[in-house]
């Protein structure tokens, strides 16, 4: 994700920057290497987290590899990462919210104007700045681009860095903040309750945790796959039924009985199928982001005012509210750990679709220099 202006969020920083090791790409094709990046010293609004762990993020891939160019951009080197768990190692004199030792996270956001209508209403992901995201957007305290969560430290203001429960599995928690987000908010907003028929289109990293959502409110939760192997682990997951949506009949069976539907896939897919399955003033909303338009057969919305929409992660407040919900819950991510100098392996491995169902990188080794 880019930020286009280079507006400041902050006053830039007079302090002398610090040296951490990090691992970046220097171009689309060189894959990811370890090196070294500057970050400021903490301002006084400012917390300075060692990283513990950070997920990878499809989109963590697009970026390095450039693959949104015409979109988003990418500036080298580029240090991905916004799925980020830490603890407090340093705070600036103003901070109220954090101390020394706390464990917290920092997601895809780290800085916004502050006074637009969607920072007021505290939907930051939706600032007219527009807002500073975690990676490969303008930095006005350094100049250059940000650098995200495959590092050892970073600084953040304490407006976007979350509190993580003691009760969270830290490694497990860290992809909460962009795919637990990007899947909570639009249930939430679409107020996905018991009683309903809600369909989860996918089960990757974003879908799983739908799954895990949807039946965390009390909905009647039903995967929506193309891979009948999936069943198992989907019932597992909290899933009550899969579809797999290959089969003309079972989708026949299902026409018309969905109350909402969350669709994570980032391919191009047929979307006027799943329009079929809503009900009358039913709504399906995207957040996989496919890289070509797809097309839209408007017959099959007037007809049953059905909605089609798209939802981008959340909000700082909601985002905490969603660290909370997991922690009283005990919903985490599932995960598979890999040291960070392994993240070209998970790179191949994710294009493979061979992850259950989020990779999540260990930074321990980046404190000694790389040495395990």
């Amino acid at each position: 994700m880019t930020n286009t202006r280079n507006e400041p969020h902050a006053a830039t920083s007079t302090t002398t920057p610090a040296t951490v090791r990090a691992f970046a790409a220097s171009s689309p094709t060189s894959g990811l290497a370890a090196t070294t990046i500057r970050r400021r010293a903490p301002l006084p609004n400012d917390v300075q987290i060692d990283i513990l762990y950070c997920g990878i993020c499809h989109s963590d891939l697009h970026q390095a590899r450039n693959e949104w160019v015409n979109a988003m951009p990418t500036t080298y080197p580029c240090v991905p990462g916004h799925e980020i768990v830490g603890r407090v190692a340093k705070v600036g004199r103003d901070v109220k919210k954090h101390k020394e030792g706390d464990l917290v996270a920092v997601g895809c956001m780290v800085a916004s104007c502050g006074t637009c209508p969607g920072c007021r209403d505290g939907q930051e992901q939706f600032c007219d700045g527009p807002a500073t995201f975690t990676y490969n957007a303008p930095d006005v305290h350094l100049g250059g681009v940000t650098y995200g969560g495959y590092s050892e430290s970073i600084v953040v203001d304490e407006r976007f860095v979350l509190r993580v429960s003691p009760k969270l599995e830290p490694a497990a928690a860290a992809p909460l903040v962009c795919a637990g987000i990007t899947t909570y908010s639009p249930l939430r907003h679409w107020n996905v309750r018991k009683g309903q028929k809600v369909g989860i289109v996918g089960l990757g990293g974003l879908g799983h945790m739908g799954v895990k959502f949807a039946h965390a409110f009390g909905a009647r939760t039903v995967v929506i796959t193309t891979s009948a192997h999936k069943a198992q682990d989907a019932a597992r997951l909290g899933a009550d039924e899969v579809i797999v949506s290959k089969n003309a009949a079972e989708m026949q069976k299902h026409a018309g009985s969905f109350d909402f539907i969350l669709d994570t896939v980032s391919a191009v897919h047929d979307l006027n199928a799943l329009f079929q399955l809503l009900k009358k003033d039913g709504t399906l909303t995207i957040v996989g982001a496919p890289g070509e338009p797809v097309p839209v057969g408007v017959f099959d919305l007037i007809f049953r005012r059905r909605r089609f929409a798209g939802s981008l992660i959340g909000g700082i407040k909601e985002t905490q509210e969603m660290l909370d919900f997991c922690a009283e819950h005990g919903i985490t991510a599932d995960v598979e750990v890999l040291p960070v100098q392994k993240v070209n392996e998970a790179y191949e491995r994710l294009v493979k679709g061979d992850v259950k169902y989020r990779f999540v990188l260990d930074m321990a080794a980046l404190k000694s220099g790389g040495k395990r």
